[in-house]
């Protein structure tokens, strides 16, 4: 499977930063709207299956290496998350203004949200997908983050990683799979913010996730729809080392 970006969608969000929770939340979840909306909480994965899931011509490095090239997208919103807090710290120091100062919080958060630098909680659901025979490889896992993200799932958890624009998902020899580099196995756990009954559907519909992991010998897919998901696991900023669980 070859590297796919997920289109943007234009479904509602509600995930909001931990840390904002109770910090006006209405203005947060407005600025989570717009900004998610103009540019899409992408999660471009590069898929390399060790079986017959490869492209003919293209390796696993080189997957991993095109990847890893979207770093640079990571770098930039971190750019803009320090941009907002500065202004935001500015308009303090000058001249208080509560609507302000609240909309550039907002906008640092939502940037924070996209770059996985914080905390998320909100509505969502939780897919866990059991495989004691190791028949479920990387290409399930991103068909399910491609699916999510279609039905406008704002942040992703993948057992412990969270998952952003630079993520990558290849299988590993000898089982289990690699997530940015960790080395994982099952059974899996996706934690997905966004509507609940949405993602659920997304996951249930024939022929989908649930299916196709039933259909894989020993292999089970359950999905639990939940009023607040917390997705704790966050990025480290550039320069401060790899992801962090």
């Amino acid at each position: 499977m070859n590297p796919t970006d997920l289109p943007p969608a234009d479904l509602p969000r509600t995930g909001l930063p931990l840390a904002v929770c109770t910090r006006a939340p209405r203005a947060a979840r407005v600025w989570v709207a717009v900004l998610l909306a103009a540019t899409g909480f992408a999660i471009p994965v590069a898929v390399s299956a060790a079986r017959d899931t490869a492209p003919a011509g293209l390796t696993t490095a080189q997957l991993v290496d095109r990847a890893g090239s979207l770093g640079a997208d990571g770098r930039r919103l971190s750019g803009q998350i320090d941009q907002l807090r500065g202004a935001s710290a500015t308009l303090a120091a000058a001249a208080p203004d509560p609507a302000a100062l609240a909309t550039a919080a907002a906008r640092a958060d939502a940037l924070a949200v996209l770059a996985g630098t914080v905390p998320v909680a909100g509505p969502g659901i939780t897919v866990t997908i059991t495989d004691p025979r190791g028949n479920v490889g990387a290409d399930v896992l991103v068909d399910a983050l491609q699916e999510l993200r279609d039905a406008g799932a704002e942040a992703v958890e993948l057992s412990g990683i969270r998952l952003v624009t630079e993520s990558y998902i290849i299988d590993r020899a000898g089982g289990g799979l690699s997530v940015d580099g960790a080395a994982l196995r099952a059974p899996y756990q996706l934690l997905a913010i966004g509507d609940p009954h949405t993602l659920a559907e997304a996951m249930r519909f024939p022929g989908g996730v649930v299916d196709t992991v039933a259909a894989r010998a020993g292999a089970e897919a359950r999905v639990t729809e939940a009023d607040r998901v917390e997705i704790r696991a966050v990025r480290a900023r550039p320069g401060q080392g790899g992801p962090a669980g």
